[in-house]
């Protein structure tokens, strides 16, 4: 069995200490993987997904999705604290979309990547 490990230390020092010197700070880390996590459920990955195609109120959103207009507000107040989604209040109701740009290439890429293996 091939061993995938080096038996050293360090080979290229001058590589690593390059590297390190543009390596952002452990909150940036955090940050980008807390990014990440709201990407990891199908719910809301949905939900960004339709509001991709279309500024939509949470029952326009419950019921395409097939689901409780209280299970939409609960994952829309997590991307609401992401800052993937924006709201604008019109009389009583309330329209969502995406925050930007950044969020639909975020997706399409996804999207794109995962179309790649098939």
């Amino acid at each position: 069995m091939a061993k995938y490990e080096c038996d050293c230390e360090i080979i290229h020092e001058d590589k690593v200490n390059e590297v390190k010197s543009k390596m952002l700070s452990d909150d940036e880390y955090l940050n980008l993987s807390d990014l990440f996590k709201m990407f990891a459920d199908s719910t809301r990955v949905r939900i960004m997904h339709a509001l991709e195609k279309s500024e939509l109120c949470v029952c326009d959103l419950a019921n395409l999705l097939n689901m409780t207009k209280s299970a939409i507000s609960h994952q829309l107040q997590s991307l609401r604290l992401m800052n993937l989604v924006k709201y604008r209040k019109e009389g009583q109701v309330v329209y969502y979309s995406l925050k930007d740009d950044h969020v639909k290439k975020l997706i399409d890429i996804g999207f794109e990547h995962i179309s790649e293996g098939k």
